[in-house]
């Protein structure tokens, strides 16, 4: 594909040094797609936004720009939106009648992104880097933002959509699954405490990023410590413990998210151990008492509700994952539902060490 003669006058609608000499596609993300732009003078990242996942392009980039303009007023470095010519923070245009929405950033030189934990001390570093987003925008009115994705961590809303999709069982599938959905059936009462907590306020709303994976964190290429945080949609109001519990759910594990032997997969408590230890260093002047102590329960709570997410997949026939085989959604709840029933039956054992962890710091 000619991607230069594609995507050059999308490029050229932006504020960009220099004239397009090279246009490729970047990365490894499966939402918007990615290229790197290469001008005569210096590299941008391009990116055709996906609206049917993000169909609100407005909110989702004023979202953006609050946050990368609140971090870099403080000095820490962040994406960079480059504006269009018309100085709108995105671009918005018409193609043989479809809508298509573009965004430019500055391209981070030196960095690289880590797909999966490849030792503790990557691990840490990538907690400190999400405790320290958490940490600078503490200050930040986070009702100013918009929720772009409604109930994205609705945990009790995700159950009652498990429960209507188990209700209609459109493919007949529960048959082959019923100990999973026996298994989320029995911990229906344990999903509400975050959403609870911030309804009555004793969990304050955050700044949240949403999607906490080791890869939107951009580490410098010699020293493997973090440089800026990365993958901006689904920045929301929310609370942190969302943040917390996803990294642990994806780092934590010893497998892969689609492992078929089951043997395979644990969760590592010394794996929480280091990246507990790089965010309580960075939060723990700014994290409140409940927040701490549900700490290990939300790596509890994001796993159950991942597992709930891809059971409730695989149940209404995989319109929204993207699956390889037919089971695929099921396998990756298999996965969740051990690692979740794992940190259940730990939880007391990481309470203790995150106490231990902040005790240290104070």
């Amino acid at each position: 594909m000619d991607y230069i003669k594609e995507f050059k006058e999308a490029a050229e609608a932006f504020q960009i040094d220099g004239e397009v000499v090279d246009i490729q596609p970047y990365g490894e993300g499966h939402i918007n797609q990615t290229l790197l732009v290469t001008t005569s003078k210096k590299r941008y990242i391009l990116q055709k936004m996906n609206t049917n996942v993000f169909s609100d392009p407005d909110s989702l980039m004023k979202n953006i720009c609050y946050v990368t303009e609140a971090l870099s007023s403080k000095g820490i470095e962040t994406l960079h939106v480059v504006p269009t010519k018309s100085k709108s923070s995105f671009l918005k245009r018409k193609n043989e009648g479809k809508e298509e929405c573009f965004r430019i950033y500055d391209f981070i030189e030196n960095t690289v992104t880590f797909q999966k934990v490849t030792d503790k001390e990557v691990f840490y570093n990538s907690g400190k880097a999400f405790g320290e987003f958490q940490n600078y925008l503490a200050s930040f009115d986070a009702s100013l933002l918009s929720e772009t994705i409604p109930n994205f961590h609705n945990t009790p809303k995700r159950y009652l959509d498990f429960e209507e999709a188990l209700r209609k069982d459109k493919l007949n599938r529960a048959k082959d699954c019923q100990e999973e959905i026996d298994f989320i059936l029995a911990h229906k009462n344990t999903l509400a405490c975050v959403v609870e907590g911030m309804k009555n306020g004793s969990i304050p709303l955050r700044v949240t990023h949403n999607d906490t994976k080791l890869n939107n964190i951009l580490m410098d290429e010699k020293t493997h410590k973090a440089r800026a945080v990365i993958d901006l949609d689904t920045i929301m109001p929310g609370s942190m413990l969302y943040d917390f519990g996803d990294s642990i759910r994806f780092g934590a594990s010893t497998a892969a998210e689609d492992e078929k032997d089951l043997d395979k997969v644990h969760f590592d408590a010394e794996l929480f151990k280091a990246y507990a230890e790089g965010f309580c260093e960075a939060v723990y002047k700014s994290i409140t008492p409940r927040e701490l102590e549900l700490l290990p329960y939300s790596a509890y709570l994001l796993t159950m509700e991942c597992g709930m997410r891809f059971l409730t997949d695989y149940l209404s026939g995989d319109t929204y994952f993207a699956i390889k085989y037919s089971d695929h959604n099921l396998i990756r709840t298999r996965t969740q539902l051990k690692l979740a029933k794992e940190v259940e039956e730990s939880v007391e054992e990481l309470q203790t060490i995150v106490q231990k962890i902040y005790k240290n710091l104070i």
